[in-house]
């Protein structure tokens, strides 16, 4: 009894020391976010010893406890029809909302869900939840694409899922058959699911071919680029809530097949030295102490390597393709994209991805919102559902859909 009375509070003492993370003043339910973030290293610390054992690649095993988690909960709505489809060989999940009065078209989202490029699915709860709202608060349809993951496919094969379906949807013929109006396509996404989808709308905005183009896109904290690991937000949220830099840049080699061998040089910059020949073209188009405001900047200075590692860009060219790494395209493709909506966070390493992509855009002749919170963090915005149920979430997200019914 008397040990019991020793290792109960010294349990607790290791507990607690686990679960606490220090995090900004600023930032909302921070126990809560503690508490969010401790079940995420704990489940991938375990799943990282299932990939040790060799029973399991860890992001497989990681993306099956989320989605069996996730079948715990179910969210249904008698007003939305929710159909399950295939546009040109991707798996699609579509949210069509009842007709009204004499109303003969609707306007429509598609929606690239996030995840790394690794995890979650167009049907689970929490992406279910979100369409199924912007589909109701909207009036709209939603067409939430289901893209293969990471680490069964790598890049391009996600980027050309959510290409084709997206092009497949945008054909005259199957807008008539949802009843959608095709001047009133808005193209959206968080977080990888932002990448895809500002990659789609570049390459959506060169095809001569087609008759339908998105109106809007709308990007939820997006990662945009695998140039410069050092930004502001990438400093300044080194080890933060959900999104780690290290974690972040474990996601960038699983899309484009790299090596964790790798992970150090691309902390340091070294993929983009100075002597890097191919890198020199794009510095330019991702300089932030150019691109972001002074309240990003803060005291932060760039970090760029004189001599680095030429080989690494060599053996990874999808660090300097812009159909993986949006950031990069040209004044040109920018200037032909649509109205644009990007939110960010302040507790983000992407902050500034999203950041240096509006002001670009605004440079090229796109009206642009920039939709900062100062209190929130990276991929608040599905986090609505208990257990996970942050005033983050439904802040971000009512914003989002303001926007969008605004605009759509």
């Amino acid at each position: 009894m008397r040990a019991a009375w020793v290792l109960l509070p010294a349990l607790a003492a290791l507990s607690a020391y686990y679960v606490y993370l220090p995090l900004p003043g600023a930032v909302s339910d921070p126990w809560k976010l503690m508490l969010l973030d401790a079940t995420f290293r704990a489940v991938q610390q375990t799943c990282h010893l299932i990939h040790y054992l060799r029973l399991s690649h860890h992001l497989i095993a990681l993306n099956y406890v989320i989605c069996t988690f996730d079948k715990l909960k179910s969210v249904s709505s008698e007003d939305i029809k929710i159909t399950d489809a295939v546009f040109d060989g991707v798996e699609v999940r579509v949210f069509e909302p009842p007709a009204k009065g004499d109303e003969s078209l609707k306007r429509s989202v598609v929606y690239i869900h996030g995840g790394g490029w690794a995890l979650a699915s167009a049907r689970t709860s929490l992406y279910n939840n979100l369409c199924r709202i912007m589909a109701e608060s909207l009036n709209a349809v939603v067409v939430s694409v289901e893209y293969r993951l990471v680490p069964e496919v790598s890049f391009p094969e996600p980027y050309h899922d959510a290409l084709r379906a997206t092009k497949h949807f945008l054909q005259p013929d199957v807008l008539a058959e949802y009843s959608v109006d095709p001047s009133r396509i808005a193209i959206s996404g968080d977080s990888a699911g932002g990448n895809l989808a500002a990659a789609v709308c570049q390459q959506l905005s060169k095809d001569e071919d087609l008759t339908v183009r998105p109106k809007l896109q709308a990007l939820i904290y997006p990662v945009l680029q695998a140039f410069d690991f050092n930004t502001p937000s990438y400093q300044q949220n080194t080890n933060t809530a959900v999104l780690p830099r290290y974690v972040m840049v474990n996601y960038w080699i699983d899309y484009i097949n790299g090596n964790y061998d790798l992970a150090h040089e691309l902390l340091v910059n070294n993929h983009t030295a100075l002597n890097v020949g191919p890198a020199l073209s794009f510095r330019a188009r991702l300089n932030w102490t150019a691109l972001l405001p002074a309240a990003f900047k803060k005291s932060y200075k760039p970090v760029v390597q004189a001599t680095g590692t030429a080989a690494i860009v060599e053996r990874l060219p999808a660090l300097l393709d812009v159909r993986a790494v949006p950031l990069l395209a040209d004044d040109a493709t920018l200037a032909r994209q649509p109205r644009t909506y990007v939110l960010t966070c302040e507790n983000d390493v992407l902050r500034d991805d999203g950041a240096m992509y509006a002001r670009r855009l605004e440079r090229a002749g796109v009206p642009v919102t920039l939709d900062h919170f100062h209190d929130c963090f990276h991929g608040c915005m599905i986090f609505t559902l208990w257990p996970t149920d942050f005033s983050a979430g439904v802040q971000t997200r009512n914003s989002y859909v303001k926007w969008l019914d605004e605009n759509l």
